[in-house]
């Protein structure tokens, strides 16, 4: 049996930025994307603290260390700078995979600046 399984999720980073005019998607600081080993144009869940909105988009990469959390194209109607948002991803795994399945939780604080990663 597959089963679909929380692969990674980063901790309330916040918006930093909103852009309508671009195409689609999220930039996320590639500092965090590699800690929550998330790969550039993986699928991504985005949940907002403030709304309740739960939108998927894919994952592109903003410069490293800078802390950018971009909502792009229509996602940029979801949410606005300084909203607290939960970024998953999620991997199909059989049952051998999960004997040796570990979720990767990365948690930033005030800046998305990281202030722990763990396995759970």
């Amino acid at each position: 049996m597959m089963r679909h399984m929380l692969k990674s999720k980063i901790s309330y980073p916040v918006v930093t930025d909103a852009q309508l005019h671009y195409k689609g998607s999220i930039t996320i600081d590639s500092l965090l994307m590699e800690a929550a080993n998330i790969l550039e144009h993986e699928q991504v869940t985005v949940l907002n603290m403030n709304n309740g909105v739960r939108l998927e988009t894919y994952a592109i990469k903003g410069k490293p260390g800078s802390g950018v959390i971009c909502l792009n194209g229509p996602a940029a109607r979801m949410g606005y700078k300084g909203d607290p948002i939960v970024i998953l991803t999620y991997a199909i795994y059989s049952g051998d995979e999960l004997k040796k399945f570990k979720s990767v939780l990365v948690e930033v604080d005030e800046h998305n600046k990281i202030k722990n990663t763990r396995l759970a």
